[in-house]
């Protein structure tokens, strides 16, 4: 097996961020494939459809900030010389040391994105990249990896958590008397079950975006750091297993009563996990019998969680069995909702489960305020680029033999992939007739000025150039973007 170790490189000094690999091995040949009289280069990103029809974009921000904006240095270059030779790809040494030289390690490169957090249909362009400078058209395919990564992550994880706050305020609008709290009907569960704590931090915000309830910690961090946030998101303290079964299955009770002492304050919300053992016989006779004046006295809300068997069935079956032991009132609605205690489902929690629920729980009379969900690794984990369909392609680039070109590609074996040509923006125009209130276009730059005349604004806006972050989004832009 091959294992050639560079023995002119500390390998415990080895930047692992080293910008001049921060790309797919594949893209360090690229320099040597475009055409040599190549000066310019522009891309775009975009969503070719998907799981979902409408988009939140979000993600340029921390990347630029994090790896753009941090100039290449002169030991960067000649690690990734090493690197690169040893892993049987070439590297453009030249390229890289002349924009330490030249640019101050700087990318030459110019961003528009379209504002994070705005809803736009897919088959739109959110970004666009051109190179700066004619030395350095390269420059555009060798960033795509990093950028579409930290475009369609964050904006996959946004696009979901969105659609699913809008799922449940269908059911909220049908059977609660207001919205109050509609911000944690969904928490983020998923710090344990993602790939990285950047994974975990990066994803955490887009979920940010439509809710507040979170257990991800560096959703809070990476949001204070990239987005001039607060501590946007709350938790309450809750219990896992451990905390329960250290009791043993004859102090189950006991585990119960010990949460509700240290938490269980009034106006106060702990959540208590209850199927260690049997969460019917939790239910109906711990917290239905032995336990139930406690919880009244209490005066805090009790959340009851089961994290095993079907989901919809248990939820359902949950609430009936707490409002045997706790009634409940009925609101404006006609709808009821459980006295004293509520239920949270944290497993096996998507959206279409999420929907089941919702619709079982309110055609058995009950509202959606009894019941809030918790998202694991079906939250920031199991999605990929192929959700929306993500890609970043070369859309133009300049020659000096012939001007402006456009670059596209059109497989006869999946029309969809077909990509768009020249250089590209994105408009759009009010529209009371479309459920965003906008309609949207993308068009040749050329375009313009003539869509301009006819009451049309561009919506992409300049990022990044050459090293420098141009605008910055907060937390509270991109909320109010998204229409919450």
């Amino acid at each position: 097996m091959y294992n050639q170790h560079p023995s002119n490189i500390d390998a415990s000094a080895i930047n692992i961020y080293n910008p001049c690999l921060n790309t797919d091995s594949y893209k360090l040949s690229h320099f040597l494939q475009l055409p040599p009289d190549q000066t310019e280069t522009f891309s775009y990103v975009s969503s070719r459809g998907g799981k979902y029809d409408v988009i939140i974009p979000c993600g340029p921000q921390p990347y630029l900030m994090q790896y753009l904006s941090v100039p290449i240095k002169q030991s960067d270059v000649e690690e990734a010389r090493i690197i690169a030779d040893l892993h049987g790809v070439p590297f453009n040494y030249a390229g890289f040391a002349a924009m330490v030289e030249k640019k101050g390690g700087m990318w030459p490169v110019e961003i528009e994105a379209s504002p994070e957090g705005l809803p736009i249909p897919t088959h739109h362009v959110i970004v666009t990249i051109r190179s700066t400078d004619p030395e350095f058209a390269w420059v555009v395919g060798f960033l795509e990896t990093g950028l579409l990564r930290a475009v369609w992550y964050m904006t996959t994880v946004a696009t979901q958590s969105w659609h699913i706050r809008h799922l449940i305020e269908e059911y909220a609008n049908r059977t609660c008397d207001t919205l109050d709290g509609i911000e944690y009907k969904l928490n983020d569960f998923s710090a344990r079950g993602v790939s990285s704590f950047e994974s975990a931090g990066l994803g955490g915000i887009g979920h940010l975006l439509s809710f507040c309830g979170t257990d991800n910690l560096a959703a809070i961090l990476f949001a204070m750091r990239f987005y001039q946030a607060g501590v946007i998101g709350r938790s309450v303290p809750a219990a896992e297993h451990s905390t329960i079964t250290v009791y043993g299955r004859e102090g189950e009770a006991d585990a119960y009563r010990q949460l509700l002492r240290q938490f269980a304050k009034p106006g106060a919300i702990v959540a208590i996990v209850s199927d260690s053992y049997d969460i019917k016989n939790a239910i109906c006779n711990i917290w239905g019998v032995q336990l139930r004046q406690e919880v009244i006295d209490s005066e805090a809300l009790v959340v009851i969680r089961p994290d095993s068997g079907d989901p919809v069935s248990i939820v359902a079956q949950s609430l009936v069995d707490l409002e045997a032991a706790y009634g409940s009132v009925t609101n404006s609605k006609g709808y009821r909702v459980l006295n004293h205690v509520r239920v949270i489902q944290g497993d096996g929690v998507n959206i279409d489960t999420i929907r089941k629920i919702l619709e079982t729980i309110t055609s058995l009379g009950f509202s959606v305020d009894n019941i809030a969900f918790g998202m694991g690794g079906a939250l920031l984990q199991i999605v990929n680029r192929d959700d929306q369909r993500f890609a970043m392609k070369c859309s133009a680039v300049h020659l000096t033999s012939r001007g402006w070109v456009d670059v596209y590609k059109d497989p006869v074996t999946d029309p969809g992939k077909q990509s768009k040509r020249g250089q590209l923006t994105l408009m759009r125009l009010p529209n009371a007739d479309d459920p965003l209130g906008w309609q949207y276009a993308t068009i040749r730059i050329e375009q313009q000025a003539e869509f301009e005349s006819k009451g049309w604004a561009k919506v992409l806006r300049p990022v990044f150039r050459d090293g420098q972050i141009l605008a910055y989004t907060t937390i509270d832009e991109m909320r109010r973007n998204c229409g919450w």
